[in-house]
């Protein structure tokens, strides 16, 4: 297929942050295609999938269009970018420094595509890359240890449902903190033991884990911190701890933080490739069946600030996906 049989539009519909008190105090604007510049590529988006990221940065996405994570097909490459992109299916996360994925059509870096694979439709696509690809990065921090106890906080949102299947997978005994209403997902995912922070916290839960992973807050994170055996890990997905967990050559902990967001800042073409690749693997699992996606929620493009709003104060479960 070649770029002539691509008609670009002259300019876009896309929700652009320009302040307010809420997601609902997104515009919807016309932009224009700019000329793509050496190692870029245009994807006309066919689905949107909404993070909790998107609604915490919305401060720092003032005059531009926010959102992470979108799915479509390649419409345009750069100079220098293979022309065998051209009509792919793929999926992205996008760099916050960036126009992003809540709009019609999104310019993205060549080397965060993710193809898409025969079996996994656009949704499913789009709802996969900011919790899947963290997952995974908080999963690769610690040591593989068939067997031993890992802990993981705020299982019950997207990125936990990947945790828990990806850490499963390597042999650990999972045991997780969530809502009660995620206990029988998570139990089916892999999970062991299911527990509220309540049950967690009384005197009769005595385990000493090998890792905690949290997606909480770095103040849930301190706390768990202190159930972590000798050389144990501690994983931060949502804000790293203050203070290193324990004095020094006390109980020798290691700490980790996790940020998509340090690749696109100051990763290199070696680590994107590394990256891209898994979540092309992952990908062809949920098409195999041998990994579960979330159950999705599919919306219109009219309701993408409305829906948004709804994660901000979430009580409900499932992924958000708005549909073009």
């Amino acid at each position: 297929m070649s770029e002539q049989e691509f008609i670009l539009p002259a300019d876009w519909r896309g929700w652009v942050w320009q302040g307010g008190d809420n997601p609902l105090a997104l515009q919807e604007r016309y932009l224009s295609l700019l000329p793509l510049q050496p190692g870029e590529v245009l994807v006309r988006n066919a689905a949107i999938g909404l993070n909790p990221v998107d609604w915490k940065v919305l401060d720092t996405q003032r005059d531009r269009v926010p959102g992470v994570d979108g799915a479509g097909t390649v419409v345009a490459v750069g100079s220098d970018v293979d022309q065998h992109w051209l009509g792919r299916r793929v999926a992205y996360h996008q760099n916050l420094q960036r126009n992003g994925s809540f709009a019609e059509y999104t310019l993205l870096a060549a080397q965060v595509l993710l193809p898409i694979p025969d079996g996994v439709d656009f949704a499913t696509a789009a709802a996969f890359p900011c919790p899947a690809l963290t997952a995974w990065q908080a999963i690769e921090k610690i040591p593989v240890e068939p067997g031993a106890l890992l802990l993981i906080s705020g299982a019950g949102g997207s990125v936990g449902h990947f945790l828990v299947q990806l850490a499963y997978a390597r042999g650990f005994e999972v045991t997780t903190l969530s809502g009660e209403r995620h206990w029988p997902r998570l139990h089916a995912l892999g999970a062991k033991r299911c527990y509220s922070d309540e049950q967690h916290d009384a005197s009769a839960v005595k385990e000493r884990y090998f890792a905690v992973i949290d997606a909480v807050s770095p103040e849930k994170a301190a706390l768990l911190a202190n159930n972590l055996m000798a050389n144990g890990h501690l994983v931060c997905i949502q804000g790293r701890v203050k203070e290193w967990p324990n004095p020094a050559f006390g109980r020798a902990l290691s700490l980790h933080e996790v940020a998509l967001g340090a690749l696109h800042q100051h990763g290199n073409a070696e680590q994107w490739q590394r990256l891209t690749q898994q979540g092309e693997q992952m990908l062809r699992q949920i098409a195999q069946g041998t990994l579960q996606s979330e159950m999705l929620l599919h919306f219109s493009w009219e309701q993408l600030p409305a829906q948004l709003l709804a994660l901000q104060h979430r009580n409900f479960s499932g992924k958000q996906v708005i549909l073009l």
